[in-house]
């Protein structure tokens, strides 16, 4: 059995979970601004003190580890990587986007989707994280989460995603970076789906059993794109 502190920073929700072998024990988390790195410390101890856990029983921890913001993905990586130094356990990271996908099968399993079953069953599921204007990250799965096709960066246009629309399977968007492609695809179902270190949770424990660690000291968030600095247009006195 293990115990594993899930962390997933990578948009303006800022969330924490505490797992028990898979199975969510406990959750944090806010969309109130990007206060990440004061709350995640803050949710961090909240969570451990509601269920009696101490940081020495921690067996891992998880980090959404993007693509996403970038200062964000540096927050959550910088802080689980902190934490495995101090308590001497591995590293887990989980890409945001499969998390992102593991949240909605959730919620369809809950009744929270409106979709039918036959519908679902056959729907190509697209989860996208702003990355500012018209441009997502995304990547396209089926309904049992296998990915189907690469994370990409895209600017989104009427012709975008266009392998996986237009046929009988519905395509489903969601996640903080789909509200603003719902009239540029207009065949596509747009449902409410918010990033959660929930998530995370059983991706998480898959990698535990399987040992996929990452090495401390050279893990980077996945950020697919490179950082770019903009210029202030004020004019410095």
């Amino acid at each position: 059995m293990a115990l594993i502190l899930s962390i997933e920073t990578g948009t303006d929700i800022c969330s924490v979970a505490l797992a028990n072998d898979g199975e969510l024990m406990a959750l944090r988390e806010s969309d109130e601004g990007r206060d990440h790195a004061r709350k995640v410390a803050l949710f961090v101890d909240e969570l451990l003190r509601e269920t009696g856990v101490q940081p020495d029983d921690l067996d891992a921890i998880a980090v959404g580890k993007g693509p996403g913001s970038y200062t964000g993905l540096r927050i959550g990586v910088s802080f689980a990587k902190g934490m495995c130094y101090a308590l001497n356990i591995p590293l887990i990271a989980v890409g945001s986007l499969d998390a992102l996908m593991e949240v909605a099968r959730e919620d369809y399993d809950a009744g929270i989707i409106d979709l039918e079953e036959d519908e679902w069953a056959t729907a190509y599921l697209c989860p996208m994280v702003d990355a500012r204007r018209m441009e997502v990250y995304a990547e396209v799965f089926n309904t049992r989460g296998e990915a189907l096709g690469d994370v990409v960066a895209e600017v989104v246009t009427g012709d975008s995603f266009a392998a996986w629309r237009g046929g009988e399977s519905r395509f489903v968007i969601f996640g903080n970076g789909a509200a603003k492609c719902c009239e540029l695809l207009p065949d596509a179902v747009c449902i409410s789906v918010a990033p959660s270190a929930r998530g995370i949770v059983r991706l998480a424990e898959e990698a535990f059993r399987a040992e996929r660690f990452e090495d401390l000291a050279y893990f980077e968030p996945f950020y697919l794109k490179d950082f770019m600095v903009i210029p202030s247009k004020k004019r410095l006195l």
